[in-house]
């Protein structure tokens, strides 16, 4: 008989398991080349960028204080990887599901959810112990949010090239003046009551760097996809399944890729995948599939904020160029 698997553990903010946030520090670096030594060179520059640009450079000091390992300050730098999302109707009202995909082995068995409180009331963070933006969450009755990785801006089509935009993305990045995508979502959370007040500051609040928003209320038709260009906003409330391409092919940029194939060819399979989920029910194991599900999975999510139902469930990779459940699938 298999053994049960153990649920996604449900912590209070503020509560700080070192072990575990170690670990999480350790699988994202260890998978690196020279991982300890990016660190120690990655630390200072995000922390000084950090430090003029977010009011919660504060907590990462105080994480990266405790845990006394190079590379806490660099992870709170760096960006998802891929994802796949879809804002959809049911007769309860709007729901959103996501999968989030990174290389990272661990953090499928490591993801837990956090509870926050903020000036707007409770919310639900699925995130990894000792990071304090928010790229997946629900305030039951209020909202249900997520982020995905935008595509890059390329400068030159040439391959050979490809290292040479991720530099100077990355420069580009460190010379913003705005919030991190990932700290203004908990912004949200924090001071929003509404879903139309969370899209409002989704739109118009200045970003250091592009991001594509995923955003359902209670009410039905209150879903939208927010694409941001840093401070560009476009709004989509039609057609709300988003990877990591704009929903309008725009010259200049790369789509982010996971699984097979070129770019733009994989972004639309996975699009095309989930959205034929719109409307209709199943459990994580029939909506989460190839291609979809793919080896960098690491977890899936279900957020109805007008039930206030919230499923999260981690994936590692299988060994077979697909990934498999880790976690029991946990409702909160």
């Amino acid at each position: 008989m298999a053994t049960p698997l153990n649920p996604v553990p449900l912590v209070e903010a503020g509560e700080l398991r070192l072990d575990r946030a170690l670990a999480v520090r350790d699988a994202c670096l260890g998978w690196l080349p020279f991982g300890d030594l990016l660190a120690r060179l990655g630390d200072p520059i995000v922390k000084r960028w950090m430090q003029r640009r977010t009011p919660y450079a504060g907590e990462i000091d105080e994480m990266a204080k405790a845990l006394k390992r190079p590379g806490i300050w660099l992870l709170h730098g760096a960006y998802l990887f891929g994802c796949t999302a879809l804002a959809d109707e049911t007769a309860e009202g709007p729901r959103l599901r996501r999968t989030l995909d990174w290389p990272f082995p661990g953090l499928g068995r490591l993801v837990e959810v956090v509870r926050r409180q903020g000036a707007a009331g409770d919310y639900l963070n699925v995130t990894w112990p000792g990071f304090v933006g928010v790229l997946t969450a629900i305030a039951p009755g209020r909202f249900a949010a997520s982020i995905n990785q935008a595509p890059m801006r390329r400068r030159s089509s040439a391959d050979a090239l490809l290292w040479l935009d991720y530099a100077l993305n990355a420069v580009t990045g460190l010379r913003a003046r705005a919030l991190p995508p990932e700290h203004l979502l908990r912004q949200v959370f924090d001071t929003c009551r509404s879903f139309d007040e969370a899209r409002h500051l989704l739109e118009r609040v200045p970003v250091a760097r592009p991001v594509l928003f995923t955003l359902v209320g209670c009410r039905p038709g209150e879903r939208a996809i927010i694409e941001r260009d840093e401070a560009v906003a476009r709004i989509y409330r039609d057609d709300t399944t988003v990877a990591n391409a704009w929903q309008e092919e725009r010259p200049g940029w790369r789509s982010r890729c996971c699984g097979e194939g070129t770019p733009d060819d994989n972004n639309r399979r996975r699009r095309a995948a989930l959205a034929a989920w719109a409307g209709q029910d199943g459990a994580d194991k029939a909506w989460v599939a190839h291609p979809v599900l793919n080896e960098c999975t690491r977890v899936s999510v279900e957020m109805s904020p007008a039930t206030g139902r919230l499923a999260v469930a981690g994936w590692e990779a299988d060994g077979r160029g697909s990934a498999e459940r880790v976690t029991a699938v946990t409702a909160f």
